[in-house]
């Protein structure tokens, strides 16, 4: 079985597991508790908290070690925005686009509906790329955020992040960077951002840890309130074992990025540029110069993606329709419809993505042989 789904989940990296599994045994100490045990347990999070630091250009106190993608950029868009709101004594105002994650896009709505924000959805282009310049119109006085997805977990489409932290820092407007994708493709330290969001589980941690990188100027208002853990940003027991995956996992994703990107980017190249030679009516979505190297995303009209995904997993071969959030709606890809793909069309739909443990590039032939077949399959009717 081919797995081609890295953009939902990767496999825990071995190294990772082997230096969770002390503190999943022996060293199971709380890290608030003041003794020797729990000592121990706080030195391996202080360690965790530096090293990701490091990676990302940033102080070890503007590390928020998070449950997931999910919860980093809910704390990013609720804790700043309603930090400002605070500050200021009323509602303020957030920017954004229409192709962010569901995480982002419900914190926004939720800022304006429990809170009077006001939000602005900044459109994309039909590759889904946001133009600084329009963003920068879309700021106001009393913005209070602006939060933008590094890269896109469907299409894969970069966006133009040295000019989105121009126009922030021109405008004084903290930059909020979804980077749970990005991570282990792109270079995370030295964007211009002032928060970003990774999880664990994309880089070869396992699920149940996250981080959000905040940095310390900027006021952050907590989620969850208990017992102050974080520096009082976000309360709750550590998960210790899981920071050290995590420090494990980002240091090896870093490590081998630049070989990785060259490796997956040739396969990829060439598996796109195969199936669009093979499969009448294929069509690349995102970007296709501006991408994520291990990320390839088509729609193939005159089919259903779901009925292309099965006859693909009969062929050995296993992908998604999009983001995994989103698996078993009915409802097309908002992201797509963003892109101005008409709902029929981006229902077809479907997701390749290529991870650090991708076969190398003679699989590009093959795999799109098989994508070939699976398609035509689906046209037939058989």
């Amino acid at each position: 079985m081919l797995y081609l789904d890295h953009a939902a989940t990767t496999p825990v990296r071995p190294e990772v597991r082997d230096a969770m599994l002390p503190y999943l045994g022996e060293r199971f100490g709380n890290p608030s508790s003041h003794h020797t045990v729990g000592e121990a347990a706080a030195a391996a999070l202080a360690d965790a908290r530096a090293r990701v630091a490091a990676l990302l250009g940033m102080r070890a106190g503007d590390v928020v070690f998070t449950s997931g993608g999910t919860e980093a950029n809910n704390l990013a868009v609720k804790g700043i925005a309603i930090a400002a709101a605070l500050r200021s004594g009323r509602p303020a105002h957030v920017v954004t686009t229409p192709i962010e994650h569901e995480s982002v896009l419900a914190s926004c709505a939720y800022l304006e509906r429990v809170h009077g924000f006001a939000v602005t959805r900044v459109p994309v282009d039909g590759h889904g790329r946001v133009d600084p310049d329009e963003v920068a119109g879309a700021l106001r006085d009393d913005t209070a955020l602006l939060t933008v997805g590094y890269a896109n977990n469907e299409i894969g489409t970069v966006q133009d992040v040295a000019g989105l932290a121009a126009v922030a820092t021109g405008g004084r407007v903290p930059l909020h960077l979804d980077a749970v994708q990005a991570a282990g493709s792109l270079p995370l330290a030295g964007t211009g951002a002032d928060a970003l969001s990774i999880a664990g589980h994309k880089i070869g941690a396992p699920p149940g840890i996250g981080v959000l990188a905040v940095r310390g100027r900027i006021p952050l208002e907590p989620l969850l309130h208990g017992g102050g853990q974080e520096r009082e940003r976000r309360s709750g027991t550590e998960n210790v074992a899981g920071a050290v995956g995590f420090a494990v996992a980002l240091e090896a994703a870093e490590r081998e990025r630049a070989a990785d990107a060259a490796r997956v980017g040739a396969l990829t190249t060439a598996f796109i540029a195969r199936v669009l030679d093979l499969v009448p009516q294929a069509r690349l979505t995102g970007d296709p110069v501006r991408r994520l190297p291990g990320t390839a995303s088509f729609t193939f009209e005159g089919t259903s993606g779901e009925a292309v995904l099965l006859e693909l997993e009969r062929r050995g071969v296993v992908s998604s329709s999009g983001s995994a959030c989103a698996a078993g709606s009915d409802e097309p890809s908002h992201v797509l419809l963003a892109l101005g793909i008409p709902p029929q069309v981006a229902q077809t739909a479907v997701r390749f993505t290529f991870g650090h443990a991708a076969a190398p590039g003679d699989l590009a032939a093959p795999l799109a042989d098989a994508v070939a077949a699976s398609v035509a399959t689906v046209r037939s009717g058989r």
